[in-house]
C-alpha cells in the first residue's frame, strides 16, 4: 500500500489521570462552596463555642499558675529577629486559619473527629502550661504602637512553651493542605495556604509575643498530634466525586 494511502496516525491519547486531574479543576470552586454550605450552623457553633472554651482553660491558667512561671531562655535567633508592628495582623490572622479545616470538613462525622485531635492538642498544651508554666522574658519594645498594651493586658507574658499560636497554626496547616488536596484545588492556593502559616509563626517572634523554643515546641506538639490525625482520613461528600 502507497504511503499516501496509509491510514493517519491517531494522536496519542491523554493520560487518563490528567484528564480527571483537568476535569475536577474544573469543578474545585463548586466543591468548595458546597463543603463551607454543608453543616455549615454546626460548624459555625461548634467552632465558636471550643474556642470559647479553650480560652476559659488557657486565661485560667494563666491567671492562676500552679507555681511561679519559669523564664524561657532567650537564643540567637530571637536576637536576631527584629520587632515589626504590622506583624501583629498576621499573628491575630490566625483565628481565621484555625476556622478552615473545620469549615471545609464534608460532613458531621468527620467534624467531630477532627474536634476530638483538635482537642486533644489544646489538653495537651494546657497540661504543659498546668504541670510547667513558663513564661517570655522582659523584651524592650518601641513606644507608641498602638494595640500592644491591649495585648499584653489580654495575653501576658505566660503560657509561652509551647506555643499554642504556632501549635494550632501547624496543626491547621497540615490539614487545610490535605483537604484542599482532597478538593484539587490548584498549587498556588495550597502554597499561599503554607506562606500564611509561616508568616503567622514568624509572627510570635516578631512581636515578641514568644522566644524560639516556644515555637519548636510548638512545632513538634503539634506534629505529634497532627500527623497520627491525618492517618485513616477518608473524606465522604455525597455527589464529590473527589472524595476518597
Amino acid at each position: 500500500m502507497p504511503s499516501s494511502e496509509l491510514p493517519a496516525a491517531v494522536p496519542a491519547a491523554a493520560p487518563v489521570a490528567a484528564l480527571r486531574e483537568r476535569d475536577a479543576a474544573r469543578g474545585a470552586w463548586s466543591r468548595v462552596a458546597a463543603r463551607l454550605g454543608t453543616r455549615f450552623w454546626l460548624k459555625a457553633v461548634g467552632t465558636t463555642a471550643f474556642m470559647g472554651l479553650f480560652f476559659v482553660g488557657y486565661f485560667h491558667l494563666l491567671r492562676n499558675p500552679l507555681q511561679a512561671p519559669i523564664e524561657m531562655p532567650l537564643t540567637d535567633i530571637d536576637r536576631s529577629v527584629a520587632f515589626y508592628s504590622w506583624a501583629l495582623w498576621p499573628y491575630i490572622s490566625l483565628w481565621a486559619y484555625v476556622v478552615m479545616p473545620p469549615a471545609l470538613m464534608p460532613n458531621a462525622r468527620e467534624l467531630i473527629r477532627y474536634g476530638w485531635w483538635v482537642g486533644g492538642l489544646c489538653v495537651a498544651g494546657l497540661a504543659c502550661f498546668y504541670w510547667w508554666p513558663t513564661a517570655v522574658p522582659p523584651q524592650p519594645l518601641p513606644d507608641g504602637h498602638a494595640g500592644f498594651d491591649l495585648l499584653r493586658g489580654v495575653d501576658a507574658s505566660g503560657n509561652a512553651c509551647p506555643s499554642m499560636h504556632v501549635a494550632a497554626a501547624t496543626f491547621s496547616a497540615l490539614w487545610i493542605d490535605r483537604l484542599l488536596r482532597d478538593l484539587v484545588i490548584a498549587v498556588w492556593l495550597r502554597a499561599t495556604s503554607v506562606g500564611w502559616f509561616a508568616l503567622i509563626v514568624w509572627s510570635t517572634l516578631a512581636i515578641k509575643q514568644h522566644v524560639w523554643w516556644d515555637v519548636v515546641a510548638g512545632l513538634l506538639l503539634a506534629l505529634a498530634i497532627g500527623v497520627p490525625s491525618l492517618r485513616g482520613w477518608v473524606a465522604r461528600q455525597p455527589g464529590d466525586k473527589m472524595s476518597r
